[in-house]
């Protein structure tokens, strides 16, 4: 399947547990099934204790580094919403963010050292680069269906939304990636975020079109 776009670059932020890394699999490899070249980077130290966790993917015609630069992402897909508002600065201006509202507070938060912020105050933060703010229930549909840690599929279904690749790639490839038990489950919590509407685009929208 030939590509649409010349780059995709996206920055995937959340926390240990939230399945962050098979995200950014899923995402590397609709890439490859697409035609795309693809690198993958992934930061995960403490993720099995509920620490920061990002991947980088990049699809391109030809991609040489698997990390996105600073201001150079096309998409942020945060499932945790103060790390989303922690890596605003790798979007571009004119990106697209997809934020879970879904807190987990870091330890100085719940020792009192510091303040959660509000959802006000994060929404500012993402607005002042990004075209496309799109915040997501992805925790509460995923408790819906009976397992919350699925909520990153919610976000992944809506982020399929946005781009040209047809939904049975996606599809077959978490068919493909997902243990044979939670197929069913993780299809479902995909196929809820990508029968939710498109929301409002600012002027100067999303532009996926530049070179690698």
């Amino acid at each position: 399947m030939a590509f649409t776009n010349k780059k995709v670059d996206i920055l995937v932020a959340g926390v240990g547990g939230q399945g962050t890394i098979l995200a950014s699999d899923i995402l590397a490899e609709v890439g490859l099934r697409c035609g795309y070249d693809v690198k993958k980077a992934e930061v995960h130290g403490m993720s099995q204790r509920g620490g920061a966790v990002e991947s980088h993917i990049r699809w391109g015609e030809k991609v040489f580094s698997p990390q996105v630069e600073a201001g150079k992402a096309d998409y942020l897909l945060g499932f945790e919403m103060l790390e989303t508002a922690r890596w605003t600065h790798f979007l571009a201006l004119g990106g697209t963010v997809l934020i879970n509202r879904h807190r987990i507070p870091p330890p100085s938060v719940n020792l009192g050292a510091a303040a959660y912020p509000s959802e006000e105050e994060i929404e500012s933060v993402l607005g002042a680069r990004a075209a496309r703010v799109w915040w997501i229930d992805g925790t509460a549909i995923a408790r819906k269906l009976g397992n919350q840690t699925v909520a990153g599929m919610v976000i992944l279904g809506a982020f399929s939304k946005l781009l040209d690749q047809p939904g049975e790639v996606w599809t077959s490839v978490i068919a493909d990636l997902v243990p044979e038990k939670f197929v069913e489950l993780n299809l479902k919590a995909f196929g809820e975020g990508r029968g939710l509407p498109l929301p409002a685009q600012k002027k100067g929208g999303n532009i996926c079109e530049t070179s690698v």
